[in-house]
């Protein structure tokens, strides 16, 4: 059997969320549940906004030294626009990391908005690849082709 044809990625915008101190929610054994609020943020491609304040972000340490994240915000456009936002996604270290430094942070950001504009947000599949920094997220969203 030959091997299957990867999909291809096409750019679509790049998230950057800002982030406030976290919150620990509940601790069993080895993971840790925490709470990162977003404050704010903007949106630049071919959606472009900010971010709404008041969303947030559950972070959950596992005990293999990953951690689980789920993202749930609100985007305003620039035209007015709202677009909720959950963004999925797994951090974790790549072979040879180690401490803080993890390269492994992807995601699959899926979208919501009454926007006719804006349906194609919830007709294509996305997938996010984040970096974390000490105030804020970026990530680069990209929509999986046909």
């Amino acid at each position: 059997m030959d091997a299957p044809t990867a999909p291809e990625l096409r750019f679509a915008f790049r998230i950057v969320a800002d982030t406030g101190p976290y919150l620990p929610l509940e601790q069993r054994a080895t993971e840790l549940l925490e709470f990162i609020p977003i404050t704010g943020g903007t949106i630049e491609g071919d959606v472009s906004g900010t971010i709404i304040p008041g969303g947030g972000d559950w972070c959950l340490t596992r005990a293999d030294d990953a951690y689980r994240v789920e993202a749930r915000y609100l985007i305003r456009t620039d035209q007015d626009d709202i677009v909720d936002v959950v963004n999925l996604g797994i951090v974790r270290h790549l072979p040879g990391e180690s401490g803080e430094e993890m390269g492994y942070f992807q995601s699959t950001p899926r979208f919501r908005t009454t926007s006719p504009r804006l349906q194609w947000l919830t007709r294509s599949v996305f997938v996010g690849r984040a970096t974390s920094h000490a105030t804020d997220t970026t990530i680069d969203v990209f929509e999986v082709l046909a």
